[in-house]
Order: C-alpha cells, then sequence, then structure tokens
C-alpha cells in the first residue's frame, strides 16, 4: 500500500525489512525525477518529490515494489560487507554479562560471532542499526541515559547494536569503540552504512 505523506511524499508500506532494502536500493540506483529525499525503514519507505508528479511517481513505485518482492535483499547486498574493528572495554560489558547470564568473554565472542545486517539509519546521522544480534545479548536499555556517549562507541539496546557515529546522548549498553570513522561529512556518502549492507565486528 502507498499511502500520501504531508504535501510532497508517499510512504510505501512494503511490510519487510528486505523490501524495504531492495526498494531503496532500486530508488537510489536510478533515482526518478523530483525525488529529493528516500527514507527506508523497519517495513516502510518514504519517498519525498516536491517537484514530481505524483501519480506518475506513485504508478512507478507501485511497479518497482511488485518487481522486487521475491527478490532476495543478502544476495543483492553480496559484498556489500564491512568489518569493525571493536576494542571490548566498554563500560557495559560487564552489566550485559551479568543480564545475559554469561562470561564477559562470550559476551564478545557472541557478538562477533555473527553477521549483522543494517537495518535502517536513524536517531542521529549515520547511526545504523543493526539487526540480527545474538537473542542472548538482548538487553534493555539504561534507566537512564549518559548524557554524552563518544564517537566510536560500539553498543547493543534490544534486539540492535549500533556504532554512534558521534558524539551525543545515549542509553545504549557501551562493549567496546572502535577507531573505524562511520561517520564524515566531507565523504560522498557520509555514512560508512547503507541499509542492506552486512557488518561484522572483530575483536581488535
Amino acid at each position: 500500500m502507498i499511502r500520501t505523506a504531508g504535501e510532497h511524499g508517499l510512504l510505501v508500506e512494503t511490510g519487510s525489512l528486505a523490501l524495504s532494502h531492495r526498494l531503496d536500493a532500486a530508488l537510489r540506483a536510478e533515482r526518478p525525477p523530483g525525488v529529493v529525499e528516500i527514507v527506508p525503514g523497519p517495513d516502510t519507505v518514504l519517498v519525498v518529490a516536491p517537484g514530481a508528479d505524483q501519480a506518475r511517481l506513485r504508478a512507478l513505485l507501485e511497479e518497482l515494489v511488485a518487481e522486487r518482492r521475491h527478490e532476495d535483499a543478502i544476495q543483492a547486498a553480496e559484498g556489500d560487507v564491512v568489518t569493525i574493528p571493536v576494542v571490548y572495554d566498554g563500560a557495559d560489558l560487564d552489566s550485559v554479562a551479568a543480564l545475559a547470564g554469561i562470561s564477559p568473554d562470550e559476551v564478545v565472542s557472541r557478538h562477533a560471532g555473527r553477521e549483522l545486517v543494517v537495518g535502517w539509519l536513524g536517531f542521529a546521522p549515520g547511526f545504523a542499526y543493526l539487526t540480527g544480534l545474538d537473542p542472548v545479548l538482548q538487553t534493555p536499555r539504561l534507566e537512564t541515559p549518559r548524557t554524552s556517549v563518544p564517537a566510536g562507541s560500539v553498543a547493543v539496546a534490544g534486539p540492535y547494536s549500533a556504532v554512534y557515529p558521534t558524539a551525543s546522548p545515549g542509553g545504549w549498553r557501551l562493549l567496546g569503540r572502535t577507531s573505524l570513522r562511520v561517520w564524515d561529512v566531507e565523504a560522498d556518502p557520509p555514512s560508512l552504512f547503507r541499509p542492506g549492507m552486512r557488518v561484522r565486528f572483530e575483536p581488535a
């Protein structure tokens, strides 16, 4: 289903993260005339197009969704893998271990032991929600968020992991830190991450 979103937007309800990724990739590969912003979400894609013919754009989006509904997102993103080196000395490593009922070493092993996928970017520029976290490591956010979390902090909260792209307030539990720069305003694109990209953490 495609809904009108404000004066210039169309919200495509994809129903799945995989289809959101495929539609986002298709729109970015060949951006339709008038489209100025594409915002993928867990089960939606927002397309903002102030200068577009809305009826024509709606028909195009319906066509793109139909074409990609049966494609495999991981195969489409094959080769898009980034490895993040991590020093696992985070302030919440021990508390995550205690909540999970495992040792800190096992937290590290589980966090670095599986491939995650960038679901979407939000909260702050370059902040990627990484899906596929080991269920054992799924812990609640801090009751009282920190007023400042350093850039490069590697964290978990609920079913997600993330790398803080810049210093900001935050309530995620910190497992460690990386020296890899994941957000650079002078780069093109500025974010290291994009939806559908696969991510592996590696103890540094």
